[in-house]
């Protein structure tokens, strides 16, 4: 979907974490939609740093691209720290990550998207927001099942079903690879977006900040640093 093909009162609502796929989201949904609000949930996750980190990436955004921040609404934080409750994951207690008898890592929360998109809905609902944006991908990731398309898709069906609503789950990341997530970056916002990712976005799910390395901060052994690396390892060499 390009600009000129997205109506001029179209609105979305990003799942916005404060990590890289979702800042990347953020800007593609800030490039085809009229008003975008962003919304963060608090699940009492790990790397909670994450959630100041999204401050500080919305206020660089309305600094650095005027015309996204005129178009960039509210900002909603919602409070799930239930789901962390009620989860024994190495996403919400402080445990060594490692691969469970089922074949998933423990960094799997159950029913993590499925809550954020119903959510999502429900706000959306009211504030007149049908383009639910998320930075869910199956192609590098970690094998969460509701990162997965046909999941996603379900999701869709039944929450227009439940709300008689009109609304579209858009996941413009499902098909790439991270080496192409930080291409299409790039492509949507240039160096400075790119800066502004490396720099203010974080991924490390152990919430490590100490260390800056050329892709950003993190610990750079846990999955979710080592795909980021990886991806910026990718992404360099397409461009030489």
């Amino acid at each position: 979907m390009s600009p000129t093909e997205t109506p001029e009162d179209a609105a979305a609502l990003v799942l916005f974490s404060g990590g890289q796929d979702s800042t990347t989201c953020l800007a593609w949904a800030l490039d085809r939609f009229a008003r975008v609000e962003t919304l963060g949930f608090d699940y009492g996750q790990r790397h909670a740093v994450e959630l100041a980190c999204r401050t500080t990436i919305l206020e660089q955004m309305r600094a650095h691209f005027p015309n996204w921040g005129a178009r960039l609404g509210a900002d909603h934080l919602l409070d799930l720290r239930t789901l962390g409750a009620v989860s024994h994951t190495a996403m919400t207690e402080t445990v060594a990550i490692e691969t469970m008898a089922n074949g998933l890592p423990n960094t799997f929360v159950p029913g993590r998207n499925l809550l954020f998109f119903t959510f999502a809905a429900a706000l959306g609902h009211r504030r007149g927001l049908h383009a639910l944006v998320g930075g869910m991908c199956e192609t590098d990731y970690s094998g969460y099942p509701d990162c997965r398309d046909a999941t996603l898709r379900a999701l869709e069906t039944a929450i227009n079903l439940g709300t008689l609503g009109q609304f579209t789950l858009q996941t413009p990341l499902m098909w790439l690879d991270k080496a192409r997530i930080w291409a299409l970056a790039d492509e949507l916002g240039g160096p400075a977006l790119t800066e502004i990712i490396i720099d203010h976005s974080h991924t490390c799910y152990l919430g490590e900040r100490g260390k800056r390395w050329e892709w950003g901060y993190g610990c750079g052994s846990c999955p979710a640093c080592m795909l980021r690396a990886n991806g910026w390892q990718g992404w360099t060499a397409m461009r030489t």
